[in-house]
């Protein structure tokens, strides 16, 4: 999982550092472990895999900008509507950067957890 959260990190436009490596490993075995308790299942379902590299990308996100470590992420041109037809570009400029941020990284860690319930396993 750590290959895949570090190349959607990159995709992002954040590149991981050897000095992220531990924090990142934290952050994923804290994901994996939250899914596992939540669905009460002993490994993250394989239909969960993405939202789990999601969600460790968001945390990992949210503790580098609450640490002040966030440098250089731009999200200063995020895409409100995208038209294919005659090629139509809407870029969302109503929000700061920051709040930008805080919408996307919110994104990532909370996307995906209603699908919880499809993998949750009852406890007797």
């Amino acid at each position: 999982m750590l290959n895949d959260v570090t190349a959607r990190l990159a995709s992002f436009g954040y590149i991981v550092e050897s000095a992220d490596a531990w924090v990142l490993d934290f952050i994923i075995t804290k994901v994996q472990d939250y899914i596992k308790a939540d669905c009460n299942v002993s490994e993250v379902p394989e239909g969960l895999y993405s939202v789990a590299v999601d969600m460790a990308a968001g945390e990992f996100l949210l503790s580098k900008k609450s640490s002040g470590q966030l440098q250089g992420f731009d999200l200063s041109a995020v895409e409100k509507q995208i038209q294919e037809g005659d090629t139509n570009v809407v870029f969302d400029v109503t929000y700061s950067p920051e709040k930008r941020l805080d919408v996307f990284i919110n994104y990532l860690i909370n996307y995906g957890r209603g699908s919880f319930a499809a993998y949750r396993c009852l406890k007797w």
